[in-house]
Order: C-alpha cells, then structure tokens, then sequence
C-alpha cells in the first residue's frame, strides 16, 4: 500500500519535472520548433486563441517555421501576434503563408541559452527539493499522530529519498542533452 504523502510527492514531482522539461523546449536551439510558437495568443473570433488552434504549423526545414491560417482572414493578426510574442525572429506575410526564418545562432548566444537551461534545471531540482520536504514532513506527522508504524515511517521516507534522486537525475539527464543540443552547430 502507498502512502498518501508518497502518492502525492510522485504527482507533484511529476509536475515539477514536466514543468521544467516544457520550460526547457522554449529554449531556442536555433533549430526552428512548433513549440516555439504554438501557445503564442491570437485576436480571433471575439476572443484569444493560442496559434495551433488558428493554423497549421509546420518546419519545412530547420531554420523555418511556417504558419498557414485555417481562415485567411486571420492573417494580419496572427502576424501581429507573432510580432507581439518577441521570438527574436520577425514573421514575413507570403500570400496566406506566414513564415518565420531563423537565423544562425553565435556562440556567445548558445552560452547564454545554456546558462538559461542551468539555471532552469536548478528552479526544476529546487522544486523537486521543495516536495521532498513536504512528503517528509507529512510522514512524521502521520508517525507522531500514530497513524503509522516506525517501519512504515523510514519505508516511505526511503521510497521519497529513492523518488527525489530519480527525478534530479532525469532533469540532470534533460539538461545535459539540452545543452548537448545547444552547442551543437
């Protein structure tokens, strides 16, 4: 049987390292993405739409994103969206398709987004931390209120120890191949 403040920390972990790995995709590599811009808010129909509910978004090659509005209509104002959302890369309008070419990234850049995946990985492993924390204080608490045995107490303590280790190491894992993709020309 799993206890509670395990179950929990395993679902909070989760988040923390999803959370860090989704922080991770907006980091741009220089190779074009659909995530770059997929969450990316359009005026449209009376309201705000995120760009992958507007158009299809394709990477013909790895230095270019390309747009194409379900409706024409929208055109303009996914362009301004794209120009609004500060990507670094400035959307050209070509007929309904909306491209966006990628420039060469400098080394100087690529240290940079590599500095910023270090210091989203400490943010993931600070979480990860903060859960620990939390799952093992409620496991002493359940120990002290006598809802649990001893036994129990250091069985699950272990099992949020071997969690908190695994999780670490899957974003150390993240990081490292992210960076791997980073300096990679």
């Amino acid at each position: 049987m799993s206890h509670p403040a395990l179950t929990d920390a395993q679902a909070r972990m989760k988040k923390a390292f999803d959370f860090t790995l989704h922080e991770f995709s907006t980091i741009h590599t220089g190779k074009a993405s659909p995530s770059m811009v997929e969450g990316v808010m359009v005026e449209a129909y009376g309201g705000m739409q995120p760009l992958k509910a507007c158009a299809a978004i394709t990477t013909p090659d790895a230095r270019l994103i390309q747009v194409q509005p379900w409706d024409k209509g929208l055109t303009r104002a996914i362009e301004k969206a794209l120009q609004m959302a500060n990507i670094g890369v400035n959307p050209v309008v070509d007929g309904n398709l909306i491209r966006l070419p990628f420039p060469e990234l400098s080394k100087e850049r690529r240290l940079e987004f590599v500095k910023t995946a270090h210091r989203l990985a400490e943010e993931g492993r600070v979480n990860v931390r903060h859960v620990r924390r939390d799952a093992m204080e409620a496991v002493k608490k359940a120990k002290k209120d006598g809802k649990i045995s001893e036994d129990e107490e250091k069985r699950v303590e272990k099992e949020i120890q071997v969690l908190t280790d695994k999780t670490i190491k899957d974003i150390d894992t993240h990081l490292a191949s992210k960076e791997k993709e980073l300096v990679t020309v």
